[in-house]
């Protein structure tokens, strides 16, 4: 199975970004594209999963896009990076709870090599970080399954404005807050991306 590795530069708007995810799930399902990891940015968004509720928009004048993704509001911006993917669970295993964990897992991995340590919570999805006795968020993960091909991704805060967030109540989780890299641990993160995709060809090989 081939796995197209795809790097966004310029950010995407993230209803364009949508419609390409489509696209590739037709043509993975249909035997007439490769599975896809596509790295990239989004100008200042708020996305509504398909849990969320108006509830979690406090700043009832900004613009929200809704989704089918799993999960509830959230921002996505500069200082952040996407990672959407394509991958076909019926050519592995057909298991939704260890794909998911796969993810965690690659992102745990990746912050690791940074020595960061981090970690996932059965009921709150996405990884986090203890920060001066406070857990803090500091990956989110969504994901649709559509006949067994997992798609939509995650996102990393690295050095992102986290006001954003105080237009909402991200993930419709109030009280745990969310962190970025930067404010973690000053270092450079430059090769961030390039150390995920080897981790996510260490869970997804085959």
């Amino acid at each position: 199975m081939s796995i197209e590795i795809k790097i966004s530069k310029k950010p995407i708007e993230y209803n364009k970004a949508i419609n390409y995810l489509e696209k590739r799930v037709k043509s993975v399902k249909e035997n007439n594209g490769d599975e896809l990891l596509w790295i990239l940015s989004h100008p200042s968004t708020y996305t509504a999963g398909i849990s969320s509720k108006n509830t979690e928009i406090l700043d009832k004048k900004i613009n929200v896009i809704k989704t089918n993704r799993g999960g509830k509001i959230t921002w996505h911006g500069p200082g952040q990076k996407i990672f959407y993917f394509v991958i076909n669970l019926s050519k592995r295993d057909k298991d939704i709870r260890k794909f998911i964990n796969n993810i965690e897992k690659i992102i745990i991995m990746t912050l690791k090599e940074y020595k960061i340590e981090s970690f996932a919570d059965r009921e709150n999805v996405g990884i986090w970080v203890k920060k001066k006795n406070k857990i803090l968020k500091i990956a989110a993960i969504g994901v649709k399954i559509r006949k067994w091909i997992a798609y939509h991704g995650f996102s990393v805060n690295i050095n992102n404005d986290l006001q954003k967030y105080n237009k909402i109540i991200p993930c419709g989780i109030k009280k745990k807050g969310l962190t970025n890299l930067s404010k973690i641990k000053k270092q450079s993160y430059k090769t961030f991306e390039i150390k995920l995709i080897k981790n996510f060809f260490k869970c997804f090989k085959s």
